[in-house]
């Protein structure tokens, strides 16, 4: 029973990381671009990159960045939980041959 709660804690675990490291990758993208548009001259090409970034996170949203964000995160997290399930089950293989 141990092992199948180590992996639900570690399923889980890995959903939220993996639903979250996108938001932060994005958010801190454009805040890092928002800091940057504060240099004389730069302003023009930040907010040119911006404003790109915010029609890619359209494009998967349907029209809105922040659900195009939030289709993101959900399939960086599929991703990872199909992942963290491969790494379990290998682990349970290599266990049983060993």
């Amino acid at each position: 029973m141990t092992i199948f709660t180590n992996f639900l804690r570690s399923l889980v675990l890995t959903i939220i990381f993996s639903f979250i490291v996108p938001i932060f990758f994005v958010g801190g993208g454009l805040l890092l671009l928002s800091l940057i548009g504060n240099i004389p001259g730069l302003q023009d090409l930040t907010e040119a990159i911006a404003t790109e970034i915010m029609h890619f996170l359209a494009t998967f949203g349907s029209g809105t960045p922040l659900r195009g964000l939030f289709v993101i995160s959900l399939t960086c997290s599929f991703v990872g939980a199909l992942f963290d399930m491969f790494v379990y089950y290998r682990y349970q293989i290599l266990r049983i041959d060993s």
